[in-house]
């Protein structure tokens, strides 16, 4: 079974996990990428932080 991007994925791992992530995570502003807190930030802290809709970026993360 794939693994799943979810609310406590760090934000490095959601990038090893689905090739397109950078692109989905820049498109909502989320320019932490190359940021070392992207390294032990969660998708739910970022959502959090940038005020983006959590389940609506999982779902994005995990098509």
């Amino acid at each position: 079974m794939e693994k799943k991007i979810t609310k406590d994925t760090l934000i490095m791992e959601a990038v090893e996990l689905n090739e397109n992530a950078p692109e989905i995570l820049l498109s909502y502003g989320m320019h932490c990428l190359g940021c070392a807190i992207a390294h032990g930030e969660t998708i739910a802290e970022a959502a959090m932080v940038h005020g983006i809709d959590l389940e609506e970026l999982l779902e994005k993360l995990n098509k």
